[in-house]
């Protein structure tokens, strides 16, 4: 126990320090040294899981990819829509193999890299230093899609694709090459992500995280709901039918389930908030607030002529 407090201590210095002389990096950066959410926090995506629990062997049992004749791969890709899950996967991942968790937003640290003039390779070596200096980490590269991302506004055919690409394919390449970590990329879009991120040596493995309705997404609704009322201390829900509730609509994201739970959940603190009872959440509380989702739904489509999930 010692040692490994020693190491996570170390893993947390060793990123700090980097990301103080890196502004580049500490804006597109986070650093999770002991992360905490395991697989059964996660509901549903079974095959998702059992690929990642492959993967997590090259660090937990690596002998048993020669007892069979192969190897690890290189690295994982996940693709699915925003908001299936791909983030707390790549963050379930460094739980299993007791790794610090590392996430890069690639589309934020792709538009400070056109903002910088593109001088990057002092960072790259710099990277390359750190990651060979620190203890095992689990590297999570968020959406590498990056001129497609809604952080950005959506398509941006104006970004240096070239240059940007170079910069990230390099990233990865070493990140790969430091012995020990672990690597895993996602994209929500993978019909235009560029097929230099998934060749042979790079993110090799494609996992598809893609939720099945209503299984997954009640199974997330339910782990969500049971977290609410551990943290109230109380029962919050009065016998809802989720069945009935996500059936009703089938467009949003698992994300978009979540914070469409946490929407009621809200307003019933708005209510007690006034002095007025709040009685516990029913399956109607729910329809009501999946009828106002669905109406936003439409009037972000209708404005932006696009599907906001």
């Amino acid at each position: 126990m010692v040692e490994k407090q020693i190491q996570i201590e170390r893993a947390q210095n060793l990123w700090s320090n980097f990301a103080r002389s890196e502004e580049l990096i500490a804006r597109a950066s986070q650093i999770t040294p002991a992360p905490q959410l395991g697989f059964e926090r996660i509901g549903g995506l079974p095959d998702a899981k059992d690929e990642i629990l492959t993967y997590a062997c090259a660090t937990t049992n690596p002998e048993v990819y020669s007892n069979w004749g192969t190897f690890p791969p290189s690295g994982l890709l996940l693709i699915g829509q925003p908001s299936s899950g791909k983030g707390l996967l790549a963050q379930a991942l460094a739980t299993q193999t007791e790794t610090s968790f590392l996430r890069v937003d690639v589309p934020r640290l792709a538009l400070d890299v056109v903002h910088s003039g593109g001088k990057v390779g002092e960072l790259i070596q710099r990277w390359t230093q750190t990651l060979e200096e620190m203890p095992r980490l689990t590297v999570f590269f968020d959406e590498l899609e990056f001129s497609q991302a809604h952080d950005l506004g959506g398509p941006r055919p104006d970004l240096p694709v070239g240059p940007i690409m170079d910069f990230l394919l390099e990233l990865i390449d070493r990140t790969i090459a430091c012995e020990g970590h672990l690597v895993v990329g996602s994209t929500g879009f993978p019909d235009t992500l560029r097929h230099a991120f998934a060749r042979p040596g790079r993110l090799e493995r494609i996992v598809e995280v893609t939720p099945s309705y209503p299984d997954d997404v009640i199974a997330a609704l339910e782990i969500h709901a049971a977290d609410a009322e551990a943290r109230a201390g109380r029962p919050l829900f009065d016998q809802v039918d989720w069945k009935r509730v996500v059936g009703q609509a089938q467009d949003g994201s698992t994300g978009d389930w979540v914070r469409l739970l946490h929407g009621v959940l809200r307003h019933k603190a708005r209510v007690e908030a006034s002095g007025e009872s709040a009685a516990s959440i029913t399956t109607a509380d729910l329809d009501g607030e999946v009828g106002r989702f669905s109406q936003a739904q439409r009037r972000i489509r209708v404005s932006r002529g696009g599907n906001y999930v």
